[in-house]
């Protein structure tokens, strides 16, 4: 049977080391998982219990296109509590996961073969869904000099359609100020292209908190999601905040590919908004494991680093090292027991010579996880 040539997107390299990870779980022996993005803790005990609550009322069928209402009108208010950003229940759309708004946004916004910029290292599902959807990802690569964020100067002589970053990022997890959000907003409204940031991880910060979009503008697209701050990544439940203007046209696609998001991840969604208390408990788990990283990574001697102000990555430079850092992570994995990402995942030009930590585990596995890289590199 023949097959589009839409469909010929790249693997998804971590899933890779995941599943040789899994391999090496199955023949006995104990990893330590510092390769996947995804919260050691589950949802909120609130989320769980307001989602059982529900199915013991009645059956649980299909909701509006555009989400639960009590969902979309508990986001707008968060907006106010957390960035003072006066925002329009009307204008936010639950999704099936943040994989969800990017198609719905990259649908709504963009013809086939059009050009959007993303920054290299990046998420790499952007690159793959807009090929899918017969779009034209053009990578933008970053500089250290610029946290690995792109600048307008990145993409001044370039006809792009569209522009997506992130902030905090994966996997550098470097963020926007907002004089940086503002300067690309500013690029983009001058060329005529659409804004799309990506605010998956924002409420995991450090030092700061991390600019939303809509402080500087409304002429944009957010995409956000409960998988990270909200621990909640099986259940898909994601949200887009769009222009008044593009409300409807969203829900129309929205109503023809998705139907909704899941009812029973809308109730949980919601309760898991008040849970406050045991998400800052999680947090508390993520400075504690940001902590260690930073000290001891520099002692196993990866000290070329992104600076990690938000989500739970640390983006190491590895090129002292090797000049394959798939080779490298495999190594890692055979001979310390500790599964990491190598960076072609994330910058298909210059990924051979970096790595992705992930520090959302526990603790106890951090601290473990460090013991070994230290040792592998102390013998190599």
């Amino acid at each position: 049977m023949r097959s589009s040539t839409r469909s010929a997107v790249d693997p998804f390299i971590v899933m890779d080391v995941m599943q040789a990870a899994a391999a090496a779980e199955a023949a006995g022996r104990h990893i330590i998982h510092m390769e996947v993005g995804q919260p050691g803790t589950g949802a909120p005990r609130g989320a769980v219990d307001a989602l059982g609550q529900a199915m013991g009322q009645g059956p649980l069928g299909y909701t509006v296109a555009l989400g639960l209402p009590a969902l979309r009108a508990r986001i707008a208010r968060m907006y106010g509590d957390w960035y003072n950003v006066d925002l329009d229940p009307s204008r936010v759309v639950i999704t099936p996961g943040s994989s969800g708004g990017f198609i719905l946004a990259f649908t709504a916004l963009f013809d086939t073969g059009d050009r959007v910029g993303i920054g290299a290292p990046g998420y790499p599902s952007y690159r793959q869904i807009l090929k899918a959807l017969a779009l034209d990802p053009v990578d933008l690569p970053t500089s250290p000099e610029n946290r690995y964020q792109p600048v307008p100067a990145d993409f001044a002589s370039m006809d792009l359609a569209g522009l997506m970053v992130a902030s905090p990022a994966n996997p550098t997890g470097t963020m926007l100020d907002r004089d940086a959000m503002a300067a690309l907003v500013g690029a983009c409204d001058a060329a005529g292209a659409s804004f799309i940031s990506d605010e998956i991880y924002h409420g995991i910060e450090y030092e700061k908190k991390a600019v939303t979009a809509l402080e500087v503008t409304d002429d944009c697209y957010v995409i956000n999601s409960f998988s990270k701050y909200f621990s909640m990544t099986g259940w898909r439940v994601g949200w887009m905040v769009v222009p008044e203007d593009h409300v409807r046209i969203v829900e129309r696609i929205a109503q023809n590919l998705f139907i909704c998001a899941p009812h029973a991840s809308q109730i949980a969604a919601l309760a898991a908004m008040d849970c406050d208390g045991e998400l800052q408990a999680n947090m508390d788990v993520y400075r504690a494991n940001r902590a260690l990283m930073l000290e001891g990574l520099a002692e196993a001697g990866f000290t070329d680093i992104a600076p990690p102000y938000g989500a739970f990555y640390v983006y190491a430079d590895v090129s002292a090292l090797t000049h394959d850092s798939r080779l490298l992570a495999a190594e890692i994995l055979e001979k310390a027991g500790v599964a990491v990402t190598p960076g072609l995942d994330f910058d298909p030009a210059r990924g051979l010579s970096t790595l992705r930590f992930s520090y959302a585990r526990s603790t106890v596995d951090i601290a473990e996880g460090l013991a070994r890289l230290k040792a592998f590199m102390a013998a190599r």
